[in-house]
């Protein structure tokens, strides 16, 4: 209700006028204002006050913009009179009307009857009474001050309409003026409407305007910022427009919100670990509140959806069965018995318990024994995938750790890369070339395996790049490598050495007739009814044409007969069912000459010659050791390409025969004016080891007591000062290198014994192997025209015919 009282002092006089209700705007005095007039209500209102009321009109707001017909209690009683200046119909039937603010004017909500088409009301103008105070001209100046600002910063509003509001002096009128103007709620310019006393109305009309300032200010802060970032990324975000539009005319419209809510169902649904899974939302939820022109988004869409393509609880569920299991290995593989016995007790734990760390085996052999195709053959066998990651070459630590998500262009380490690849979390995982990582100033990559490798550790493993914990203990990690002294200490601790040493010539032959030449044979189109490989054919290309531990140079000789085979059928036009037979004889016809000579034995015995047998990473040898004396000033000669370990083996038996002088029948200063040349043939290719030290002895025996050494006896072994014989490693190789060469008897130490077992009793057939425990008894087995007593008895009677060919001076007078 209006308090009558309160406005009889501003109440001048009344007047009837149609009324029309605005929406949102408010009606102030002396204010110009355009409106488009749609309802029907209001249209008619208009039409009256332009027909019967000279163009005057009554306007109030209402306080329900949203309702389409008002009523008498969703309107104001505070309105403004105004007059009808310009009316246009526009072809839609709107009208739009250019209005004119008289005077402010109340009513009474009850004398409105809203029933008319048209309600006439009983308005009350309200005159004011400007006076002008010492604190209204303080304030008038700061609402001219900040006008002024305003209308700097707001291009909207005309320099014309602030000039005229600056010559108004009175503080009721500056404050109707000014109000129309602001980007204000429609209630709170009400409140200045209603407002009587004209010093409290320009208040607040200041207060709005300085809070528009400060919007304005603030919005031109943040398109001076946008503007800014726009023109920084001014290219991307056009293109990433073009590619929107794009999307768009090939109705493959790009929503970025629908794509996360894809990423947040992917996270919800995915099985992971809840540490993976709380740090995806914490990234979706990032997300939501970026750009998507944004250089960090894409970004993160990648780190989710690598952490959404990863096999968290992926296991590929395999039925163990040790049978199958040990035919597929034997059938893969001939030989190789450690290392398949080893494969088969892992897969027989596993199938007694329900988890198991996988085992982290290291192969280490030779190139070409098949450490890599061993791993090929555990992932057939175990029925799980298989990933292969070379390591030879790599130095930096991010291969396998990956680089952390602060670098441009960041990814996961190679182990994370191979595990979303093969989709599963429990695949063989082999390590190629483990021995060839090498270390710079990006890390060590080496030190990086450590995690990786050890049991105790990888169900664990932090990637630099994910930054999360992944569980890598149900892998079945295979390494391999081709020498042991190359890896790490450490690194070797967390791995299972398990050592290949490649394969023997018969190994090599069943390799070749079971597995090479039906390969080849496929491989070129010929077939095993047409072309046959004699076992003897396959034997002269493994003893004349490759030096190896492997097989692999062994099957590119097979591949180029099978080559020149094909060719030849196909040159003369012959029967492709024809039946080629490759034998021993016809080898060189296919591949040339022999390349490859190995050492043999001498014919016939001599003196200071004796047969060595070395092991090398191809096999075994035959080393011949000669030893020649000269007349001289007691200096030792050591020829051959000898390595420091073979020099010091010669020296310690020099030294061995110095001590027992009196015993082998020599002066204790024999050796003061004679000159020893010790020499090995085949001086291009380096010697080393000290397996050696029997052979050497034997031959400055001989060559001293001018007896001459068995040709068909071999020997090796490791000497002491006081001569005895120590183990040496390569049994296998050594006796077959013996074998091949036509020796009969071979002394080897008493404490390889126990290594003869290890040994194929093909290689065993036709030798004669004597464990020996000291030098004398290598003596006794291996120098012709003595017998142990007259060798040992130290004195002239006693010495054999032989021995008196040496000088006089050279021999110990008998006692």
């Amino acid at each position: 209700m209006i308090k009558k009282g309160f406005l009889r002092n501003f109440i001048s006089q009344g007047e009837e006028l149609p009324l029309m209700t605005l929406r949102d705007v408010v009606m102030f005095p002396k204010a110009i204002i355009p409106l488009l007039v749609g309802r029907d209500a209001s249209i008619k209102a208009i039409e009256v006050a332009l027909n019967k009321f000279n163009k005057k009109i009554f306007l109030v707001a209402q306080s329900e913009p949203k309702q389409e017909k008002p009523s008498a209690d969703n309107i104001y009683n505070f309105g403004c009179v105004a007059r009808i200046l310009q009316m246009f119909r526009l072809p839609d039937g709107t009208i739009k009307v250019l209005f004119e603010g008289l005077q402010r004017a109340v009513v009474e909500p009850g004398a409105i009857d809203f029933s008319k088409e048209v309600p006439v009301v009983f308005t009350q103008t309200i005159t004011e009474k400007e006076s002008i105070k010492p604190e209204s001209e303080a304030l008038i100046r700061a609402v001219h001050q900040a006008l002024d600002e305003y209308g700097k910063i707001n291009n909207r509003i005309a320099k014309e309409t602030i000039l005229s509001i600056l010559n108004l002096n009175q503080p009721g009128s500056i404050a109707d003026a000014v109000m129309p103007h602001l980007k204000v709620d429609f209630q709170d310019k009400q409140a200045v409407l209603e407002q009587l006393d004209p010093f409290k109305r320009l208040q607040m009309a200041y207060a709005h305007l300085q809070g528009e300032i400060e919007v304005f200010s603030l919005e031109k802060k943040i398109k001076s910022r946008v503007k800014k970032q726009m023109e920084k990324n001014q290219r991307d975000y056009y293109l990433t427009e073009q590619l929107k539009a794009i999307h768009k005319e090939m109705g493959r419209d790009h929503d970025p919100k629908a794509e996360l809510d894809h990423l947040q169902q992917r996270v919800q649904e995915k099985a992971m670990s809840d540490q993976a899974r709380e740090k995806a939302m914490e990234e979706l939820k990032k997300l939501r509140t970026m750009p998507p022109n944004a250089g960090e988004y894409s970004v993160l869409i990648n780190y989710i959806d690598w952490i959404l393509s990863l096999p968290w609880d992926e296991l590929k569920e395999t039925e163990i069965d040790i049978a199958e299991a040990t035919d597929i290995l034997d059938k893969d593989h001939y030989g190789l018995e450690k290392p398949k016995e080893r494969i088969l007790e892992y897969l027989a734990v596993q199938s007694l318990v329900e988890k198991m760390r996988g085992p982290i085996l290291c192969l280490v052999g030779p190139p070409g024994v098949g450490k890599t195709s061993l791993a090929k053959s555990v992932a057939r066998a175990t029925g799980r995938e298989f990933i292969r990651l070379s390591l030879g070459g790599v130095r930096d630590e991010a291969e396998i750790r990956g680089h952390r998500r602060t670098y441009v262009g960041a990814m996961p380490g190679k182990i994370i890369q191979s595990l979303k690849r093969v989709e599963t979390n429990n695949p063989v995982f082999c390590l190629d070339e483990v021995d060839k990582m090498s270390t710079d100033f990006r890390g060590d990559p080496s030190s990086a395996l450590l995690e990786v490798l050890d049991p105790e550790q990888n169900y664990s493993f932090n990637d630099h790049y994910l930054d999360l914990d992944y569980d890598l203990s149900n892998i079945f990690f295979i390494t391999t490598a081709n020498y042991l002294h190359t890896i790490p200490l450490p690194l070797q601790d967390r791995m299972e050495i398990i050592k290949l040493p490649g394969y023997l010539e018969t190994e090599k032959t069943k390799i070749a007739k079971n597995y090479l030449c039906p390969k080849q044979l496929e491989f070129h189109g010929l077939k095993s009814e047409n072309v046959s490989f004699s076992e003897g054919s396959i034997s002269e290309i493994i003893r004349q044409y490759t030096r190896e531990a492997g097989v692999r140079n062994l099957e590119r000789e097979i591949a180029s007969i099978c080559r020149k085979v094909a060719k030849k059928l196909v040159e003369q036009k012959e029967d492709l069912n024809k039946r080629v037979q490759i034998s021993k004889t016809s080898i060189p016809s296919y591949l040339g000459v022999p390349k490859i000579r190995h050492s043999e034995r001498e014919e016939t015995p001599h003196v200071g010659v004796t047969n060595g047998l070395a092991w090398t990473q191809v096999g075994g040898e035959i080393l011949l050791v000669e030893v020649a004396l000269m007349p001289g000033t007691g200096k030792i000669e050591i020829t051959g390409k000898l390595g420091d370990v073979m020099q010091e083996s010669a020296k310690a038996a020099l030294s061995y025969i110095r001590s027992r002088s009196e015993i082998f029948g020599l002066k204790p200063d024999f050796y003061k004016e004679i000159d020893i040349h010790v020499h090995v043939p085949e001086g291009a290719t380096p010697k080393d080891g000290p397996s050696a030290g029997v052979t050497l002895a034997t031959s400055l025996i001989s060559a001293l007591l001018n007896l001459p050494v068995q040709n068909d006896v071999a020997m090796t072994g490791e000497i002491t000062l006081r001569g005895r014989i120590l183990p040496i490693g390569g049994l296998r190789e050594k006796l077959l290198a013996a074998r091949r060469a036509s020796v009969t008897k071979v002394l080897i130490p008493e404490g390889n014994e126990k290594d003869l077992e290890e040994v194929p009793e093909n290689v065993l057939k036709g030798l004669e192997v004597i464990p020996v425990k000291h030098m004398d008894e290598v003596l006794s087995q291996a120098l012709l025209g003595t017998t142990p007593e007259e060798l040992f008895c130290g004195r002239e009677n006693c010495l054999p015919v032989s021995a008196k060919l040496i000088k006089e001076e050279y021999r110990q007078p008998a006692q």
